[in-house]
């Protein structure tokens, strides 16, 4: 199987490290705008396999000709965010980018499954999936799978517990208004709310809904290394067709009664892509949250209208 990702920045190079160093598909293309930098990102990573002992090719190009026939795309094409700016902020710039790269990806690779992680997450894998022409269930946005593991880190290190004994979920958009949701998490099997009183886990689920603006806080742009490893773990469940279930921004057409928008959900992750959008059974407070959350989402396809017809 051949994998691309597209952007060799710092999250585009890390999710192609972390997918190469899992030795699951034969083939890795880092491809980017910038002359020399996916070439020497790629050959960097292609002299550490002898150290991790990984046999994924690992190449660098300039040239989408070289991504042809790929099985999958991760596309991270796009401006960072620094101090002082929502993802919002982004929507514009980054839709154009989004749009460009998906276009030329797409045309090489017509069968493809694509993962967006640009920003602003649900947006941006809305204008890939209308760039590329492809189903829905080929096209989905990696942003629970990197809010739960920013929330189980938490509690992990409230609770003084292993990470992996912490399941949770997460659903709606990625950004201020996800929604975490405490009853479906559990440690070792018990829920959370039996083990932490409601003060804390309120603090923790607004830690996670500002996780990534904490670290544009600190070191003046956006995280690289948790969502690098999110996205590969995206790939994993699609190359291997396991089943897995995890939280990832996916079309939905009445589900959690929401349509017609990418917003996250549980989803059943195989080699067709999106197999199934899991359904539970939400509260009346928590569809409450779920509709808030997906109003913002709409909001902001709204802005990008406006911006686009300007």
């Amino acid at each position: 199987m051949k994998v691309t990702v597209i952007g060799a920045g710092n999250v585009g190079a890390t999710a192609a490290e972390c997918i190469a160093r899992k030795d699951m598909v034969d083939e890795v293309v880092l491809i980017d705008i910038v002359e020399g930098l996916p070439q020497g990102k790629a050959l960097d990573m292609a002299e550490s396999a002898p150290i991790h002992l990984f046999d994924t090719r690992v190449t660098g190009t300039n040239d989408y000709a070289d991504t042809a026939g790929s099985d999958i795309c991760v596309i991270t094409a796009g401006l960072a965010r620094k101090p002082g700016m929502s993802r919002d902020d982004l929507l514009g710039k980054n839709a154009s980018i989004v749009k460009s790269v998906t276009e030329q990806f797409a045309k090489h690779s017509p069968n493809a499954i694509i993962i967006v992680v640009s920003n602003p997450l649900d947006v941006m894998t809305y204008v890939a999936y209308m760039a590329s022409g492809f189903p829905s269930n080929r096209v989905m946005g990696m942003a629970g799978v990197l809010d739960t593991a920013r929330y189980r880190s938490f509690i992990a290190a409230e609770m003084g517990v292993s990470v992996r004994d912490i399941q949770a979920l997460l659903m709606g958009g990625h950004g201020d208004t996800m929604v975490p949701l405490p009853r479906f998490t559990t440690i070792g099997g018990i829920p959370l709310p039996e083990l932490m009183d409601a003060e804390k886990i309120n603090a923790i689920v607004e830690r996670t809904k500002f996780g990534g603006g904490e670290i544009v806080k600190l070191m003046g742009t956006s995280a690289w290394y948790a969502p690098g490893a999110a996205a590969a773990e995206m790939v994993e469940a699609i190359v291997k067709d396991s089943g897995r279930v995890l939280p990832c921004a996916v079309w939905l057409n009445g589900e959690f009664g929401q349509k017609g928008i990418f917003v996250g959900a549980p989803t059943k992750l195989g080699r067709n892509g999106v197999e199934e959008v899991v359904k539970i059974d939400l509260t009346a407070a928590e569809l409450k949250l779920m509709e808030a959350s997906s109003e913002d989402v709409r909001n902001n396809l709204a802005a990008l209208a406006r911006i686009q017809s300007a």
